[in-house]
């Protein structure tokens, strides 16, 4: 196992009727807050009248309309607001989208310069906003971690930025706000969630025998509420699925071990390029990432088949049937893993290793994939 250090401070409240906690979660001192939220199903699904009835002494600004995806002209608009308003605390109610877009929001709120450069130059985030989270949407562990994605459709870009000043104060988890989730966000949740696991699980063999169990019980978790979770509202496979998410990537099954991430950053590239779903794009591009490193991973690839799917055999025949079996559970979710399947213009793909040359750096935890390696890896997946 590899050397770590871990600090997670968020304070989670999970359950139902949860949101009624509000008043007392956020501090009497802060008297102007921020409510943002996406499309507006917060309306629809009552999760917005419990909020407005939680604050109901609190001066309550709304912002709406954060994207899938969530773009930066957006955020910066609300980054105008928190600086007017005199906004004392965020609260992000909705999905990954939604929270990772109020991260940006709360580090620009109080950023020195240009907040473009805390995605583009990496800037460094001192300080920012305190914020909390009702979550609505399992999927990007978002609720629980300090990592944020937005894109700018603009210069067409999807970037990353991280910080321990934007972990939420606190998230509120209640199952019952998935009740009117439909069947293709749940499946872009587990599949979202399954692969944050792959991501720093199946890389190279450092024998992190406790992390990799822990990583186990999630995907066998997600494997095995998939179809009730899809079939229709039960609170206790819900429950299990939001739980499940978090832990996924809350950091506790990725310290001490070597991460991934290649289907993830090449995933967003083809969103960025395509407008596919996230975790439409990570179902297609993680085959061709294991197939490309199989060697690398084929260890760990034949320890997830064995000890999630229950395959038998010598390694490599483990490991290939294992990339069949998790081929078909996500396609036994109505998700499409092959580009050609989605219709979308081949022709553009070059692009996407250009982007990966321009930014200098090969993915994987190997840092290996080099742009040569992503259009032969993309192109395996036409």
């Amino acid at each position: 196992m590899n050397n770590f250090e871990f600090y997670n401070p968020v304070r989670i409240i999970f359950g139902k009727n949860t949101i009624l906690k509000l008043s007392k979660l956020i501090s009497p001192d802060f008297k102007n807050i921020l409510l943002v939220y996406g499309g507006g199903s917060i309306k629809s699904n009552g999760v917005y009248d419990q909020i407005m009835n939680a604050l109901a002494q609190r001066n309550v600004i709304e912002f709406s309309g954060v994207e899938a995806n969530p773009d930066f002209d957006t955020l910066m608009k609300a980054v105008s607001i928190c600086r007017e308003e005199k906004i004392d605390f965020i609260l992000a109610a909705g999905g990954g989208s939604v929270i990772d877009g109020v991260k940006l929001i709360a580090a620009g709120a109080h950023f020195e310069g240009d907040p473009w450069d805390i995605l583009a130059k990496r800037g460094k985030v001192k300080s920012a906003l305190p914020f909390g989270t009702v979550l609505t949407l399992p999927a990007t562990g978002s609720e629980m971690n300090s990592g944020s994605v937005v894109s700018r459709r603009a210069l067409g870009a999807k970037l990353v930025f991280q910080s321990e000043h934007v972990f939420p104060v606190f998230s509120i988890l209640d199952p019952e706000t998935t009740r009117t989730l439909p069947v293709s966000q749940l499946a872009n949740g587990i599949i979202d969630a399954f692969i944050h696991v792959c991501e720093q699980y199946i890389t190279n063999d450092v024998s992190a025998v406790l992390q990799y169990h822990q990583s186990e019980a999630v995907l066998k978790t997600l494997i095995e509420i998939a179809e009730t979770v899809m079939g229709g509202f039960d609170y206790d496979s819900r429950a299990a699925f939001m739980w499940a998410a978090t832990n996924a990537l809350n950091g506790t099954v990725g310290v001490g071990v070597p991460q991934d991430w290649a289907t993830h950053v090449i995933g967003h590239e083809l969103t960025a390029l395509y407008g596919l779903d996230h975790a439409v794009t990570l179902a297609i591009v993680q085959p061709g990432v294991w197939q490309t490193c199989f060697e690398a991973k084929k260890a760990m690839l034949a320890r997830y088949g064995r000890n999630v799917w229950n395959l038998s055999g010598d390694d490599t025949s483990v490991a290939h049937l294992a990339m069949e079996k998790t081929d078909e559970f996500y396609r036994s979710l109505g998700v499409l893993t092959t580009l050609s399947e989605h219709g979308v213009d081949t022709e553009k793909l070059p692009i996407v290793a250009e982007k990966f040359a321009s930014y200098g750096y090969n993915p994987g935890e190997n840092s290996d994939l080099t742009p040569e390696k992503i259009t032969k890896l993309l192109n395996s997946r036409i």
